[in-house]
């Protein structure tokens, strides 16, 4: 093979090799959390907002749908306690005296109506400028029939929390609000665990990971994220996502 053609291909695989890398040790820009109801007549534009987050790319989005609104006459399918808890907990640590739906929690440490998408990129734009973003790297691997996280090092406590959810579901609504639509939502919430502590220092850990995709189980965001004085949910520094059968940022 003639010199000129070797190192022709030796530059075209360095090339690949770096833009492999890069994708790899690529973070992304923020976390964001949508609290909504298939109960609530102005949340499916911001479910629509929150699609194309996760279509983004660049984003951890993550759906969570609250309980209460069902007194409405439509119990939403995907609603929990447990969600509506956690926006409540927010609630509690951005000093709000109440919840409303949509909205959408950036990085634990602010919030926006859910339907504004330009807003939410904004917000995780000027929270990274201000020192209030992901500083904090984060992996997960699937390793056979567990995962693995890896959080590198930094300042301060905070929980490795995992939120397990669904990619993609379809929801016909019967009654209330919506009542006659198809509804379509993305990355929505179904299991939340605090799996272990941080104190700053490298961290390594593993978890079962046997049951990720199978059923409604198509993956998890890692989140690092610090918690208040009565275990309310704070500020995240670091975050990723891991989809079944395979590991992204």
């Amino acid at each position: 093979m003639p010199l000129i053609i070797r190192r022709a291909i030796f530059l075209v695989a360095l090339a690949l090799a770096g833009t492999a890398l890069a994708q790899e040790s690529s973070a992304p820009k923020g976390v964001v959390e949508l609290f909504t109801s298939q109960g609530c007549s102005s949340c499916p534009p911001a479910d629509t907002a929150l699609k194309e987050l996760v279509q983004q790319g660049d984003v951890v989005a993550l759906s969570y749908h609250v309980d209460y609104w069902n007194y409405l006459g439509w119990t939403d399918t995907l609603s929990s306690k447990e969600n509506t808890d956690r926006q409540y907990g927010y609630a509690h640590s951005l000093g709000r005296s109440g919840v409303y739906t949509p909205q959408a929690v950036i990085n634990g440490r602010d919030h926006v109506k859910g339907t504004d998408l330009a807003a939410i990129n904004n917000k995780i734009a000027s929270l990274a400028r201000s020192g209030e973003g992901l500083t904090v790297p984060v992996q997960a691997h699937m390793r056979g029939k567990e995962i693995e996280i890896k959080i590198g090092a930094g300042k301060g406590d905070a929980e490795v929390v995992v939120a397990y959810f669904t990619k993609r579901q379809h929801v016909e609504v019967d009654k209330g609000e919506n009542a006659g639509k198809r509804m379509e939502y993305w990355h929505s919430v179904y299991d939340v665990q605090s799996i272990g502590i941080w104190d700053g220092k490298s961290l390594t850990l593993t978890i079962p990971g046997k049951f990720m995709g199978k059923g409604k189980k198509d993956g998890c965001a890692v989140l690092l994220q610090t918690s208040g004085p009565e275990g309310e949910p704070g500020a995240i520094l670091g975050a990723t996502v891991l989809m079944a059968g395979r590991h992204k940022r």
